[in-house]
């Protein structure tokens, strides 16, 4: 035999022995780092405990949700209508105000002056009407008619009218006196919220000077916006006789800060740039729980699934094929059951809308540990395993000690 054939198979030998070494090592080794209460093939014996809940039937109302803001029923920015200095503050910022209250006075005395001087006029045409009929009455006597030429009788006539006329005016200026003058006191135009004061007293004021700011509180508005593939659904609903109802969440954890409102408007045309139709629903606002210019969730109640399915949202599982859930059967085994999803019920479930029928059992705890076929043992919500017992923990000291053995 040659050199080079001594060393081929010196070579083939070594690599035979040592695939064989790593085999048998290798077996060892998984032996020894099996986990208590499996086999030899890595499948669990003991059954894992998890968390399991059943499928209920309940009526589950569906919501579509939005993202609105808060606006006043009325703004109003008051402003002077006359021109003065401004005399007094008479409200108190940040309080309610009501309708027809004085919220500032300006200085009047110009304005009293300007209706006195009307009403003063008013009598002096009123006194030259009162002549100015007496001689034509006299003239149009029997006694006297037959000595007043006709021109003069068509002139007294022309006079009694003219004066009549000037009374007339005299009314009208005073009445518009008197409206200057009342607009001296500047009264508030709705029941409402005092804002911060623009202006302060001692200041000249004119019709372009803004006094303060009031917001209409009682009711109160909350604006949103829907996707106009919604447009459908909601005008479907809100043709069923009774008003939608809102409710307005809080943007931070989600819970109601407002709820008893109603769909009061759907807006005529859908937004071209965002696809997307304006909604305005109206709170009593009691409780001054919203406030103009705030964010806040909205959900907008449009109908009511009777008997849908539900499940604890946690139970569902994401897969590369859809959602699923691991379903317990009869003989306590698991099973990916895919399911598909058709809404949010609360914040802690979902309704299934195929997949799983009332009664079934889905694990929402522990899935980490499951498998398809996996023995699982079921606990209630809450509910925690026994601990072992002093036999089973010599059990499996025992079984921990035989299957850390390596071989040589």
């Amino acid at each position: 035999m040659s050199r080079f054939w001594k060393i081929a198979l010196t070579v083939m030998v070594v690599i035979v022995v040592a695939a064989i070494g790593f085999r048998l090592l290798h077996k060892s080794a998984g032996t020894a780092s099996s986990p208590t209460g499996q086999g030899k093939d890595g499948e669990d014996t003991a059954p894992v405990p998890v968390t399991v809940v059943p499928v209920v039937k309940q009526n589950v109302p569906v919501y579509l949700t939005a993202l609105g803001t808060v606006q006043a029923l009325n703004t109003v920015t008051v402003n002077p209508q006359v021109s003065g200095l401004l005399l007094s503050i008479n409200f108190t910022e940040g309080q309610p105000v009501t309708k027809g209250q004085v919220l500032a006075q300006i200085d009047p005395r110009t304005f009293q002056a300007s209706y006195d001087q009307a009403v003063s006029k008013r009598s002096q045409d009123r006194a030259l009407l009162a002549t100015a009929r007496s001689n034509y009455q006299r003239s149009q006597d029997p006694k006297y008619s037959q000595y007043v030429a006709k021109m003069d009788l068509v002139t007294q006539q022309n006079t009694v009218t003219q004066y009549a006329a000037a009374v007339a005016a005299d009314d009208a200026a005073i009445r518009d006196a008197k409206l200057q003058l009342d607009y001296t006191r500047i009264r508030s135009p709705i029941d409402g919220l005092a804002g911060i004061r623009a202006v302060d007293a001692g200041n000249v004021v004119g019709t372009g000077t803004a006094i303060v700011t009031l917001t209409q509180l009682h009711p109160i508005n909350v604006m949103f916006s829907l996707p106009e593939q919604n447009l459908d659904m909601v005008r479907s609903a809100a043709q069923g006789g009774l008003p939608l109802q809102v409710t307005a969440l809080d943007r931070v954890d989600r819970h109601p800060i407002a709820s008893g409102g109603v769909l009061k408007v759907i807006d005529n045309q859908i937004d071209t740039t965002t696809g997307t139709f304006r909604l305005k629903s109206q709170f009593d606002n009691d409780k001054n729980a919203l406030w103009p210019g705030q964010f806040v969730n909205v959900q907008l109640l449009v109908s009511t699934v009777a008997g849908g399915l539900v499940i604890p949202a946690q139970a569902v599982q994401r897969g590369p094929d859809g959602d699923y859930v691991y379903q317990v059967q009869g003989d306590n085994t698991v099973k990916m059951q895919p399911v598909v999803v058709a809404g949010e019920v609360g914040d802690s479930h979902v309704m299934i809308g195929s997949g799983l029928k009332v009664g079934d059992s889905v694990v929402t705890e522990g899935q980490f540990r499951l498998k398809p076929g996996s023995k699982v043992k079921p606990l209630k919500p809450g509910e925690v395993p026994a601990a072992p017992t002093a036999a089973e923990l010599e059990k499996a000291r025992k079984e921990g000690k035989k299957g850390g053995r390596r071989h040589h």
